[in-house]
């Protein structure tokens, strides 16, 4: 371990701060939280196939890894480690680094890609919602990795899809996830696998839920690759933020314990 305590517990403090400024949505994102009900009587019956199709391999991915499931090597690669468990001994300032990188360039892909889809309006949408969840599941992955988790494992097919609902939900969902990691991994929550697992189809319904009035706009052929291109970056700058926040606190936590051990 190439920390100190006192370096793991400032870590630890501005983590826990992040989570105190997960508060409150802004006056837009409310807006966002309108009932899908009136998207749903306007869209095509191809798009809401579209959107139950990633539904359905979402809960594939949850339960057996499915198609969304990633191979380590290239953020290992950036890592400099030669295994999961290698990379979970590198400085978690070395973490951070690599993390942040794949953030970034992550971005940068989701603002092409909604640029893309937002050309042909409603009907390229039915492209663009499955693929932001792939890319918002890959990234994710990638962070896990970063910090030493395999994705590969159940438990963190689990964590990732919290992830997900964390970027995607108001404050009381917030606080809801927040209260379920704080549990999470410990031996009286084995037996709550299974719930956890079923719960996949509510939170792929609040991830496409929350994307509300704003996927309407890019709906708009032309300018909708204006809107994509920023909702996606936006999506994907939430969803990186909080796997990059909630994988770093339980690896400052376990090395704390190590520490105390």
């Amino acid at each position: 371990m190439t920390e100190t305590r006192e370096q793991l517990e400032l870590e630890l403090k501005q983590v826990k701060r992040w989570e105190k400024e997960q508060k409150d949505l802004w006056f837009w994102e409310k807006l966002g939280r309108l009932p899908f009900v009136l998207l749903d009587k306007l869209t095509p019956r191809v798009l809401q196939q579209k959107v139950g199709q990633a539904i359905d391999e979402l809960g594939s991915y949850v339960q057996s890894g499915g198609q969304y499931l990633i191979a380590e090597k290239d953020v290992l690669r950036l890592l400099g480690a030669r295994t999961i468990d290698e990379a979970a001994l590198l400085p978690i300032a070395h973490m951070d680094k690599v993390a942040e990188g794949l953030k970034e360039s992550r971005k940068s892909y989701a603002m092409v890609q909604g640029m893309t889809t937002g050309i042909g309006g409603i009907f390229t949408l039915a492209i663009d919602i499955p693929a932001l969840i792939g890319l918002s599941l890959k990234v994710i992955q990638e962070i896990a990795i970063s910090y030493g988790y395999d994705p590969s494992r159940q438990e963190e097919r689990i964590f990732a899809v919290k992830c997900l609902q964390f970027a995607s939900s108001d404050i009381v969902g917030k606080r809801a996830v927040l209260e379920q990691l704080e549990q999470f991994g410990k031996p009286e929550e084995h037996g709550q696998v299974a719930a956890q697992i079923q719960g996949w189809r509510e939170v792929m319904v609040t991830y496409r839920d929350n994307f509300g009035w704003k996927k309407l706009f890019q709906m708009i052929p032309i300018a909708g690759m204006l809107f994509g291109a920023y909702i996606n970056r936006s999506t994907l700058q939430d969803v990186a933020e909080a796997a990059t926040m909630l994988y770093k606190k339980r690896r400052l936590q376990e090395r704390l314990q190590a520490l105390d051990a």
